[in-house]
């Protein structure tokens, strides 16, 4: 079985946020998603085969039907861990919840990013 996350798998440019088209440059221009003012900044262009990154105005607005589903994921299991295994309070599980989702919200923007444009820019291999 081949490795999903080796270059030229669309998961690999997801999961390292690299070029969808080419898997080589970085698809945001800070490594740490956690620079909160510019955890979205991204290059105008790949560094690597200058896929334009700005497809359109707005592009990224549809990032967020692929966000919605990574939180309701998460909400799901969390929800599923948290208060119905460990049957926690609801008060408790509510503050814990949203601490993780808030926590968290920086690189689901991102993997929402990512997923995004890996829907509408196809991989080229060099070959």
């Amino acid at each position: 079985m081949k490795n999903p996350l080796r270059k030229g798998h669309k998961l690999h440019s997801i999961v390292f946020w690299k070029c969808p088209n080419c898997h080589e440059g970085d698809l945001f221009t800070h490594k740490s998603p956690y620079i909160l003012l510019k955890s979205l900044d991204m290059p105008k262009e790949c560094s690597n085969c200058k896929q334009d990154f700005e497809i359109e105005p707005g592009f990224y607005l549809g990032s967020l039907w692929t966000s919605y589903p990574i939180v309701a994921f998460l909400v799901i299991g969390l929800t599923t861990y948290f208060y119905l295994y460990l049957e926690m309070k609801v008060i408790p599980f509510f503050l814990l919840l949203s601490t993780i989702l808030f926590t968290l919200q920086p690189l689901i923007m991102r993997f929402g990013r990512s997923i995004w444009i890996n829907i509408f820019v196809k991989y080229k291999s060099k070959k």
